[in-house]
């Protein structure tokens, strides 16, 4: 019995630590030549820099995945956004509580379109692999045509990701957030709550996501707006100085918040409303 016990402590050992612990000889790859394979590890994303993981992130959302939903702007703007917020704050260096988290999330959406483009079915380990899969998937068969949907289900695949990468800093490698790192991952929290407790009514008024209907009718709109850099990297900077987030205190706390995240991007959003009525 107690070997039995023994070897299955071994077990679960070995899978935690061949799931996404990075070795000590982890080295960085090309990102232009991950973005071709779609086989870039974890451990290979967080030897990573911050700009090589933007020109990464970019080469797939206009190779690959692009080949997968043609037709499409590309998927994960406000990613890019956030990646650029990292490099210009000298975040996420690599083995951090950042660089773990972000990791996972790539390497979520890289796998997800090596599965969705039938390239393997091997998800490394990460839950948000075959849910980003998914969500390509729908998206080239028209299933995702409403904001409201289409918007659960970008929002439920990158939560997966992220909390695999929460998982691999925290639990594999020990790595607890700073006080810095948990405010700004609040925000990100946020975002997706945001996207998914978008009211389906709001489609009524509000476009779809192909090229050529999507103009921005409200703020939500465009602050969701997955496929825009923007509200994700001033947000960012917002995020930093907010003293407190507070999602745990339902809809009401959510729309204060809402409420001053619209106040410090109204120039951007003004500026994009202005731009698309001239």
């Amino acid at each position: 019995m107690r070997a039995a016990v023994v070897g299955t402590v071994a077990l679960v050992l070995t899978l935690l630590t061949s799931v996404a612990a990075p070795s000590a000889s982890a080295q960085s790859r090309d990102p232009l030549g991950c973005a071709t394979t779609l086989d870039c590890s974890l451990a290979e994303i967080d030897a990573m820099t911050m700009p090589d993981r933007l020109e990464f992130l970019r080469a797939m959302s206009e190779g690959p995945a692009a080949d997968i939903v043609g037709g499409h702007a590309p998927r994960w703007g406000n990613i890019e956004g956030i990646i650029a917020f990292f490099a210009a704050h000298e975040m996420g260096a690599s083995g951090t509580w950042v660089s773990y988290v972000d990791a996972g999330i790539l390497e979520g959406i890289e796998r997800g379109i090596a599965i969705a483009s039938g390239r393997g079915t091997d998800t490394f380990g990460n839950p948000g692999s075959l849910s980003w899969a998914s969500y390509l998937q729908r998206l080239r068969d028209g299933e995702l045509e409403s904001r409201s949907a289409h918007d659960r289900a970008w929002s439920e695949a990158e939560q997966a990701a992220t909390d695999h990468g929460v998982f691999v800093a925290e639990q594999v490698n020990g790595i607890a957030p700073s006080a810095v790192e948990q405010r700004f991952f609040a925000y990100s929290e946020f975002y997706r709550w945001a996207l998914r407790t978008r009211p389906a009514l709001l489609d009524v008024v509000s476009p779809g996501v192909r090229p050529g209907e999507t103009v921005q009718l409200t703020f939500v709109d465009w602050f969701t707006d997955v496929t825009n850099p923007v509200p994700a990297r001033k947000g960012a900077d917002l995020a930093l100085d907010l003293a407190e987030f507070d999602l745990a205190g339902g809809p009401v706390s959510g729309l204060l918040l809402l409420h001053a995240y619209a106040i410090h991007l109204a120039p951007d959003y003004l500026a994009a409303a202005r731009a698309h009525t001239s």
